[in-house]
């Protein structure tokens, strides 16, 4: 174990991203990068998060659901209610604690029955539930309703950002690469040939749903405490579409993927502001195309290695030494 966690890949890995976090807080300092493109970064960290965690579910697992609005909203009201009960880091804490519980029995509730269902017929069920979430959000007294939430503690910061998104990557890659992750391969590639080799499918399905679910939760909570406003219209039926895009335009069963569709999407939005009229059509005629020419996204199903790419350039090395060996 301990000679896996001091592997190589994992060391480089930690530099690579100790330098990023550096660089950026760096560049945060100066004000190179000012508010505005600060606003910008962190709502690309919780798309990441988003991203990866619905890729788990729809790329990885194949299921196709349509109600991860619903957990963003559970976490981001279970934070904004209790920091501002609590307006400290504890309350935080406890906030995303309690949104991964809520998070967590929803997740069951909904996914026992309704992960024996396919394709449509899933998407729809989960859609229903996201609405119903949004919607007794909307009637109870304690998220103030239609109105929402205001004056919510602004507590996460950039390094919370960058932690809570790299948490979320790691997440979602050393469960593909685990055994319930190898399975819920399996399940996607042919259900009934995984059932008969004795894999109990709906095990599996429920396992890569409720962790999808628990870190949606984690990026509602995130956001609640930087953007001050909680409103039920921010987790309608258009937010699980973009979401799902985010999946879709990079390709399904690639955390990669996700992470630079996240990005790129995001980058998108940004320079798309000022063509109010217009975003929304170039957005869609993007996608129009992308299905029509690259169906299986930026990457489709490849996924970035860091240890195959290191044992290349080893090969490569010990190649041109030879080389050097027979010539000279």
């Amino acid at each position: 174990m301990s000679k896996n966690l001091f592997s190589r890949t994992n060391i480089i890995w930690t530099v690579l991203v100790l330098v990023l976090f550096a660089l950026m807080t760096l560049l945060m300092q100066m004000g190179i990068i000012n508010s505005y493109y600060q606003s910008v970064i962190f709502n690309i960290c919780i798309n990441i998060i988003l991203a990866v965690s619905l890729n788990l579910i729809v790329g990885i697992c194949g299921q196709f659901s349509l109600g991860h609005a619903g957990f963003m909203a559970i976490g981001a009201y279970s934070a904004g209610i209790i920091t501002k009960m609590i307006p400290n880091y504890w309350g935080m804490l406890l906030g995303i604690l309690v949104g991964f519980v809520i998070s967590t029995v929803a997740a069951l509730i909904v996914s026992i029955p309704t992960l024996r269902l396919k394709g449509d017929y899933l998407a729809i069920a989960t859609l229903g539930f996201s609405e119903i979430i949004r919607i007794c959000i909307q009637n109870m007294k304690i998220t103030n309703g239609a109105a929402g939430l205001t004056g919510i503690p602004q507590l996460t910061t950039w390094p919370i950002f960058f932690f809570c998104m790299i948490l979320a990557i790691m997440i979602c890659t050393s469960f593909v690469k685990s055994a319930p992750g190898r399975a819920c391969i399996a399940i996607n590639d042919d259900e009934i040939a995984a059932e008969a080799m004795g894999i109990n499918t709906t095990r599996f399905k429920v396992i890569a749903f409720v962790v999808g679910a628990i870190l949606a939760s984690l990026a509602g909570a995130i956001m609640a405490n930087y953007f001050y406003v909680l409103t039920p219209g921010q987790f309608t039926f258009n937010r699980s579409i973009d979401i799902l895009v985010m999946v879709v335009f990079g390709g399904m069963g690639s955390m990669s993927a996700s992470v630079i569709a996240a990005i790129l999407i995001g980058l998108l939005n940004m320079y798309l502001q000022q063509f109010t009229d217009l975003r929304m059509i170039i957005y869609g005629a993007a996608l129009v195309l992308m299905m029509i020419f690259r169906p299986q996204g930026i990457l489709g199903t490849w996924e970035f290695s860091l240890e195959k790419l290191l044992e290349k350039w080893k090969a490569r090395a010990s190649n041109k030494g030879s080389r050097r060996r027979y010539y000279g």
